[in-house]
């Protein structure tokens, strides 16, 4: 893991929460990508620049940062120090589909009560038993959310057709692991491939490649902190290999798959290694030492697979 790196992620037992992120990154730039669900920011630490369906943000301080599902974006940190971070990612309950305009006009809300409900529930999700809490102060954050996007909707006629670019993907959803050739799509929707590619990316601000790809990151995601081995998770989300996965999920969530599954592991946190105690005065030193002997089970050929 990079010097200076930070990441802790894990799904609590709570409805509409898909994941809890907390990372500190000094160098990482996110790609262009998207979620299939909201994502819900607060940076406690620096500040991150970002684009949001083309148009350059920032988070500044003392703000909630609200990112709607299927709108591309990136990150990088925007002070020399990096930036720390707390995310909740919200399943699509949560939030309406006509919420996403008024989230794309302005991602960044100013409200110090909605920040501390957030932060609170980030300690409520972090304490297992405290859920019922959890889904009561999650219940206020999406009133509060749904206070602020609201007054933004504004009338409007029947919904067109989604057209040519949503119909991609749609297709693209729902061939998420076994995937789909340019050609195939072009078949399946009667278009030429370059018209395609030029369609999606006008109408998304991400190829086509992209959004499918950063969409199986997501699928790995919640697999690893489902428990699969990093080793069977590949296939399992639609990648080639296990180094095609590696590459891709380094590359989005900024630390390797096992690296990640590992900060997840129940009842896992953060924290210092244990110290060996000192010597009692009056004991031998001998005494003291045999206790943290090594059995002869992870000497040998053992070693390697001991966890000391």
């Amino acid at each position: 893991m990079t010097a200076g790196q930070q990441i802790h992620a894990w799904r609590p037992q709570v409805p509409g929460v898909t994941e809890v992120f907390h990372a500190r990154f000094t160098e990482h730039a996110y790609p262009m990508h998207v979620h299939d669900v909201w994502t819900l920011l607060l940076v406690d630490d620096g500040a991150v620049r970002y684009d949001l369906d083309r148009h350059p943000h920032g988070t500044p301080a003392d703000t909630v940062t609200l990112l709607p599902p299927h709108v591309p974006h990136n990150g990088s940190p925007a002070t020399a120090h990096g930036f720390r971070k707390r995310v909740l990612y919200l399943d699509l309950t949560q939030l309406g589909p006509e919420l996403v305009g008024p989230a794309v006009d302005r991602p960044e809300l100013a409200d110090a009560l909605l920040r501390r409900r957030v932060g609170r529930l980030h300690t409520a999700l972090a304490a297992p038993g405290d859920e019922l809490e959890a889904e009561s102060r999650l219940a206020l954050i999406r009133e509060r959310l749904h206070a602020h996007l609201r007054p933004r909707l504004t009338a409007t006629g029947p919904v067109p057709d989604q057209g040519l670019a949503h119909r991609l993907r749609e297709l693209l959803d729902a061939r998420l692991l076994q995937g789909l050739t340019l050609d195939e799509a072009a078949a399946l929707l009667h278009a030429h491939p370059a018209h395609l590619v030029r369609a999606f990316s006008g109408a998304f601000g991400i190829a086509p490649h992209q959004y499918l790809t950063t969409l199986r990151v997501g699928r790995a995601r919640h697999l690893l902190l489902d428990g699969l081995p990093p080793g069977e998770v590949a296939a399992a989300a639609g990648f080639y290999d296990q180094s095609h996965l590696n590459r891709h999920f380094k590359k989005v969530v900024g630390t390797t798959p096992g690296r990640y599954a590992r900060t997840g592991a129940p009842g896992r946190r953060p924290g210092p290694r244990p110290r060996r105690p000192r010597p009692v005065p009056g004991r031998r030193a001998g005494a003291v030492r045999s206790r943290w002997r090594r059995p002869a089970l992870c000497r040998g050929g053992d070693a390697a697979r001991s966890p000391w």
